[in-house]
């Protein structure tokens, strides 16, 4: 693998005062003069993004006028450290937080339940005491259609990797979509009440190559940060007095009962290298003049930029409004 230059990062480089001043105009203006709300509600994971997003609200609407959201459930490999950073963030910028255990829901609605019936069609002892998480192959490694597997850890801590099939597959992501359903049900709950906008946390990266759930954290009122670069968001983050531990913590899923980084489940990159690659896609951008910045071969790069133009089909779906038979 080729060295980065160290000039990889310049051309996503965030006048971060200037672009936090434009975002916070831009929230007091449409939370007060174009929807008439009082403030804002959003769940907080104690990741960089919705911690962004946070000290973002504050900082433009006032503390008191944001209503923070954390959202733990059983399953999750990282609640507890999430609950303690999203605490850490609350403090930081002085905004109040509601404790929301969503795992009685879940469990009523079949989460758990069904996930495991996806998981034992290719695990057939996956059970009680069990963790899990699924992964995908590397991008740059292969041509090769990339297909998800199934890791899973049994009580006894014997580790087994099972290839998933389209039907489990499916049935375990469509299980698990529940917890980003059921969290976004909550904001609007307190939205309600409180006569608030629910935020939206996902970056440019997550946005573009629908990396969401529809209905799910995909649905917001606004969102203040989709046009920045992940690398953008830690840079504003920092900018803005998010604690040093959250701006530090590696990027998570905080879905699956195993711990997961976005990268293994979903991007097969570091983010800073997809930032690039996804910067470079949207600035027509050779191949050649990628894999001198990041430190991949024109090859391998020429793999991300057909992965990008592939998920971007998926998140077509997504990104869509519902589709009416006539224009009203």
């Amino acid at each position: 693998m080729k060295t980065p230059s160290p000039q990889a990062h310049e051309v996503l480089n965030l006048d971060c005062e200037r672009a936090s001043q434009e975002i916070q105009k831009w929230i007091k203006e449409t939370v007060g003069r174009r929807f008439h709300k009082k403030g804002i509600v959003l769940g907080i994971s104690g990741g960089i993004d919705s911690s962004c997003v946070a000290a973002l609200c504050a900082q433009a609407l006032g503390p008191k006028r944001v209503q923070g959201l954390l959202m733990p459930e059983g399953d999750s490999a990282s609640s507890e450290e999430s609950t303690h950073l999203g605490c850490l963030l609350a403090e930081s910028q002085d905004i109040d937080v509601i404790l929301e255990d969503i795992g009685p829901a879940l469990e009523a609605c079949g989460c758990y339940r069904r996930r495991d019936e996806a998981i034992r069609g290719v695990i057939p002892a996956y059970g009680p005491g069990w963790r899990s998480k699924i992964v995908l192959p590397s991008v740059i490694d292969s041509d090769q259609y990339r297909v998800f597997s199934v890791i899973a850890v049994s009580p006894e801590g014997e580790e087994v990797k099972a290839r998933l099939n389209p039907k489990a597959s499916q049935g375990i992501v469509a299980a698990t979509n529940y917890k980003q359903r059921i969290r976004k049900t909550t904001e609007y709950y307190h939205a309600d009440r409180l006569n608030y906008l629910v935020a939206g946390t996902p970056n440019r990266l997550e946005y573009d190559q629908g990396f969401f759930v529809k209905g799910g954290d995909g649905l917001a009122d606004i969102k203040p940060i989709a046009h920045l670069y992940k690398t953008q968001v830690y840079q504003l983050a920092e900018y803005l007095g998010v604690p040093t531990e959250i701006c530090e913590r590696p990027p998570t899923t905080d879905t699956y009962s195993l711990p997961q980084t976005q990268e293994e489940f979903y991007f097969s990159l570091p983010y800073d290298q997809m930032d690039l690659c996804l910067w470079a896609k949207n600035h027509d951008r050779s191949a050649a003049e990628v894999s001198a910045l990041i430190g991949l071969s024109e090859l391998q790069v020429e793999r991300v930029f057909r992965d990008i133009e592939g998920k971007r089909k998926v998140a077509y779906h997504l990104h869509h409004e519902p589709v009416l038979f006539k224009a009203i």
